[in-house]
């Protein structure tokens, strides 16, 4: 399982170790590494110039900079070093890895003359660039000529290579540190030590690009325990079994997607749509009136009004196209009463969020239950904004859980699942596929689905997260997206991945 560290938690591990190795240890294998990491994006290249631009900072990061710049002058590379730093300011690891860089055959930016220099730096063909500027320790936005310099950067074709964490990126939280939104973009980021939250969520997933975590042999008893993680198979894998030949639809469970007001009919279609290609054995499309008769498409949907049904399944899914109305809010009462697991998505959040006397309901829950808010539905629930949201979602989403006693699924760039005990879980799957109407409406339903069959709601939340990810990134894959995904393509490359998953374990 990849675990995930906040920042403080990276220094205490850093400090334990150091304090057991020789002086500059850690900084000479992180340059190592990056070293082997750049050579290998190198020898991709087109380029018979291979010209690199290695960009050093004041800290450790700029020293980690320093010994690959050091290294791969040594093998050959032509590296150009622009120490972005005032020397006088830097580590004292960090200036012993200036003085072996004086000595290697690397070519020095003059940093004296900036303006000039970044003229120069823009006007070249470099077949990779490296960014040692700014590690976990940024606490102000990069303003000037450091500003300027990522933004000539950001220009660049060619591949960039962030160590540890990209320039001007909050390793906790995946914000632009600062209010001008400035940060570099890599194609590849290489994390030293362990895995960052930030990294994973927020503008983390478009600076980072592809995250090599190496923890530079640190020793395990240096890591304290983690309850972050990253979303991956390996956490949902003890319910990804084969089904028995002794079998039948009762053995797969009984869904009810409630919702479907009028204008919005389509939404509890594409939820039970998603729930029958999760392997639900039975699915009911619940109106609140005027249910459609059947739906030619998927004439295996069952379709009933609410009044006439007795809400005896094994999980509810309430929300998908549901309306506000006193009917809905009746309804969202009747899914809280249940004693049976219920996912609660859309307007059933809308519902809580604007009635107390709901949400406390919902709060002294004893059955499983799954929130599915997006940031602006999060910011109702916990009576905030949506910047305050996405200022830091795995907190917000711990918050959720805490408060409402429930899996919360905070949507997004990087979606986070929390549990009320404070498990935390950022998904990797997914691209902006995923940022069209329904999408949500798929989701539940294929959380549903995986409880109706079993699966405990941690496990069923933490999978279906993935699938539905893993689904639009198959599609994009396909070339049938991002641009002009719809949401009920989704529910069939759901269907393959959770076959594929259960055949690989078995």
């Amino acid at each position: 399982m990849n675990a995930l560290y906040s920042i403080d938690a990276i220094r205490t591990i850093e400090r334990s170790a150091l304090a057991d190795l020789p002086k500059g240890t850690l900084m000479q294998r992180a340059g190592s590494e990056a070293a082997s990491l750049a050579m290998h994006m190198l020898a991709k290249s087109a380029d018979t110039k291979k010209e690199v631009l290695v960009l050093a900072g004041p800290g450790n990061n700029g020293g980690d900079a320093l010994e690959m710049a050091t290294i791969l002058a040594n093998d050959g590379v032509a590296v150009s070093v622009l120490l972005v730093a005032n020397r006088k300011k830097q580590s004292e690891e960090a200036i012993l890895a200036r003085k072996k860089a004086v000595k290697s055959p690397v070519h020095w930016e003059d940093a004296l003359s900036l303006k000039t220099t970044l003229e120069s730096i823009r006007s070249k063909k470099w077949a990779l660039v490296v960014d040692g500027m700014f590690g976990i320790g940024l606490k102000e936005a990069l303003t000037g000529n450091r500003q300027k310099l990522v933004e000539i950067v950001n220009t660049f074709k060619c591949p960039i290579l962030a160590l540890d964490v990209p320039s001007g990126l909050n390793a906790n939280t995946g914000n632009i540190v600062g209010k001008e939104e400035i940060a570099v973009h890599a194609t590849d980021t290489i994390t030293f030590i362990a895995d960052k939250p930030g990294l994973h969520t927020r503008k983390g997933r478009d600076c980072a690009g592809r995250v090599h975590v190496v923890t530079l042999d640190v020793d395990r008893k240096y890591f304290p325990e983690t309850r972050c993680w990253l979303n991956s198979p390996d956490l949902f894998e003890s319910c990804l079994k084969p089904r028995p030949e002794d079998s039948h639809k009762g053995s797969y469970g009984r869904i009810a997607i409630v919702g479907g007001t009028q204008g919005m009919s389509g939404a509890p279609v594409l939820a039970a749509k998603a729930a029958l290609f999760s392997g639900a054995g039975l699915c009911y499309a619940i109106y609140l009136k005027n249910p459609p008769a059947y739906d030619p498409v998927s004439p295996e949907i069952m379709f009933r009004a609410a009044h006439q049904f007795d809400f005896a399944t094994d999980v509810i899914v309430t929300g998908p196209g549901l309306g506000k109305s006193g009917a809905a809010r009746d309804i969202v009462i009747k899914t809280i009463e249940a004693h049976t697991p219920i996912v609660l998505d859309a307007d059933a959040l809308n519902i809580l969020s604007e009635n107390g006397a709901i949400a406390q309901m919902l709060s002294e829950r004893d059955s499983p239950t799954i929130i599915t808010p997006h940031p602006l539905e999060a910011a109702r629930l916990l009576k905030t904004t949506s910047d305050v949201i996405q200022a830091n979602r795995l907190e917000a989403a711990r918050e959720l859980a805490r408060r409402f006693k429930a899996v919360a699924v905070l949507k997004g760039s990087g979606t986070v699942i929390a549990s009320p005990d404070g498990k935390t879980v950022i998904n990797p799957t997914g691209n902006p596929a995923l940022a069209t109407a329904g999408t949500g409406d798929v989701l539940s339903g294929i959380t549903g689905a995986l409880i109706a069959q079993g699966w405990p709601a941690w496990e069923a939340t933490l999978a279906a997260v993935w699938l539905h990810g893993k689904a639009a990134d198959t599609l994009a894959l396909r070339r049938h997206g991002p641009i002009g995904t719809v949401a009920g393509e989704l529910a069939p490359e759901v269907r393959l991945q959770l076959n594929l998953l259960v055949k690989r374990k078995t």
